[in-house]
């Protein structure tokens, strides 16, 4: 049974520090779209310790799009430009600046600005590996996915509420499975030049998402693990992560 008024506590001020730094970013021996493993350099960012609930998407949006019923599980079946209009809501909502400016299928981030954002691709990997704490685990907190992740071999088929595994270097919960969650960038694929505080492709249909979800097999909850969808596309399985350039 959950205590809601646990719950409801545990999730408010839930944003972590990444002081920023220089990391490997893919791998060579994963998937094709993981390849080639480069260097690449992010600045410091916030970061939210668990994916948005149905609970708090429902009191900024007031709809229920989720697949899977339960107030403290992972938000699902949202589509990028979803996530990106949650965002911006959640801004005006708390007085913080809007990053987004929507202009129906056109979309421009202002990173300098103190609202919610989705992360860069770049910032997503780097918080789930443990940031500058990293100790080089398999998955997000852990070589057990056992012990840091919900998928298809403990999930009974479905999300859990958020935090119910072990966190991270970071104290970040849920990176490598429960819910897979959108980032900024357009998909592309890697190269070996360094990428500094990258933001993606200007151009392109597909936007990345990131991490491991309940249906998703041990082998594609890894770190680089990476696929990529339609922007207007709503998926069973494709959640969301806040992140804030700043606090002030």
């Amino acid at each position: 049974m959950i205590d809601i008024e646990k719950m409801k506590e545990k999730l408010k001020d839930a944003m972590v520090y990444v002081e920023g730094g220089s990391f490997t970013m893919g791998s060579d021996v994963g998937l094709e779209t993981e390849k080639p493993a480069h260097p690449a350099t992010v600045s410091s960012f916030y970061i939210n310790k668990y994916a948005v609930t149905q609970r708090e998407w429902f009191e900024i949006m007031f709809t229920t799009p989720s697949e899977i019923d339960g107030d403290f599980c992972p938000v699902e079946n949202i589509s990028w430009y979803d996530a990106v209009n949650y965002c911006n809501k959640r801004s005006e909502k708390e007085s913080l600046e809007c990053c987004y400016e929507i202009n129906e299928h056109e979309v421009k981030c202002d990173f300098t600005k103190n609202g919610y954002r989705l992360p860069t691709e770049s910032e997503w990997e780097f918080a789930m590996r443990g940031g500058r704490e990293a100790k080089n685990f398999k998955y997000a907190g852990s070589d057990d996915i056992e012990e840091v992740a919900w998928y298809i071999d403990n999930s009974n088929f479905s999300s859990h509420p958020v935090g119910s595994k072990i966190p991270n270097e970071l104290g970040l919960y849920d990176m490598s499975g429960n819910v897979y969650e959108w980032c900024w960038d357009r998909y592309s694929q890697y190269t070996n030049e360094e990428r500094v505080d990258y933001k993606g492709p200007e151009a392109g249909d597909n936007r990345v998402f990131r991490g491991g979800s309940w249906s998703s097999i041990k082998e594609y909850c890894t770190l680089a693990n990476r696929y990529y969808n339609k922007a207007e596309k709503t998926v069973f399985n494709i959640g969301l992560r806040l992140v804030r350039t700043s606090l002030d």
